[in-house]
């Protein structure tokens, strides 16, 4: 992929950040959600690549746009698989909260797993930690590799997981370990990539989310030499059948290589509230401020880019660049 793609994904996050910032907290989280996906497909139109959506806001029946299958770009430039989360973190914005995102992810076309709406049982870390955990292994095993890894004692480990009941048995035994916690309400994709961010004070992941996401972070974290790994956890025999379709076993640990192959990827993401890693936007009068994260896992080049938008020459339901 051209490097220069790096920049033009960027106003595509840019863009749904802007439009889905203006429902937070009212507590309208669809409202929120269509803001950033007609902004983020009508901006689509102006990338030079030939996209396709690989994850998305559902299948063709299911949503109007950003739809499974769904062609994006201008039908020129490289040829890319598409995974988006316009709004990781609707009930956040809806509430007012932290860590709401507008973000994507690309890769050569083929090499982004096609994860099936399912939970995902996921362990995350950042480059210190690449190898010394194991999805199979106790938590306090984890938390002890992490800390390790990272030149800590267990008791300054800040671990994060999505505050769920599911989730009980894995915070009590990471209490138990004296480590400390992390509860987060929404958004593990921001939770995943934190871990890669010493100022973030986030060290590792766990417990389940979304498959989709699962593959986002994977493409983040590709980017800053992390670590995610992951295992499908279907709740019923419909999905049971849809992982076989795929050709992946349910009990199946999915590897760095599984979920995102290749060396050539693309992670980009805007705060849409503030967060431990990214800004929030922010109006001010005649213009919005924009805080935005671009990796390529090619070079390894991260940026932050602070933006700043004329809300006078960019309509609210369009933000044309």
């Amino acid at each position: 992929m051209e490097r220069s793609l790096s920049m033009e994904l960027v106003r595509v996050t840019e863009a749904a950040a802007l439009n889905s910032a203006r429902w937070m907290g009212r507590g309208l989280k669809n409202e929120a959600d269509d803001a950033a996906t007609t902004a983020m497909r009508t901006v689509f139109d102006t990338i030079p690549m030939q996209g396709v959506v690989v994850i998305g806001e559902g299948e063709m029946d299911e949503a109007p746009m950003l739809y499974i299958g769904e062609e994006l770009g201008t039908g020129s430039g490289p040829a890319v698989d598409v995974a988006v989360d316009p709004l990781e973190g609707t009930n956040i914005v809806a509430a007012g909260g932290w860590n709401a995102l507008a973000v994507l992810a690309v890769a050569d076309r083929g090499n982004l797993l096609h994860a099936p709406d399912m939970y995902m049982e996921k362990l995350a870390v950042g480059p210190e930690s690449v190898g010394q955990v194991d999805i199979d292994a106790p938590v306090i095993d984890n938390l002890r590799a992490v800390a390790k890894a990272k030149n800590k004692d267990i008791e300054d480990v800040v671990a994060t997981i999505l505050h769920r009941d599911r989730h009980s048995k894995i915070i009590h035994e990471i209490r138990e370990a004296g480590a400390r916690i992390k509860l987060i309400n929404d958004g593990d994709v921001a939770g995943a990539i934190n871990t890669a961010f010493d100022e973030t004070g986030v060290d590792i992941l766990f417990g389940s989310g979304g498959a989709p996401e699962g593959v986002i972070a994977a493409v983040g974290l590709k980017c800053l030499g992390g670590e995610i790994q992951g295992r499908l956890v279907p709740s019923n025999e419909t999905e049971i059948e849809r992982c076989r379709k795929m050709g992946i076993e349910v009990n199946t640990v999915l590897r760095m290589e599984d979920l995102v192959r290749g060396d050539d990827a693309i992670f980009a993401a805007t705060g849409v509230t503030d967060g431990e890693l990214l800004s929030g936007v922010q109006f001010k009068g005649s213009y919005g401020s924009t805080h935005s994260l671009v990796m390529r896992a090619k070079s390894g080049t991260v940026r932050f880019v602070e933006g700043r938008h004329s809300l006078k020459k960019k309509p609210r339901y369009v933000m044309e660049y």
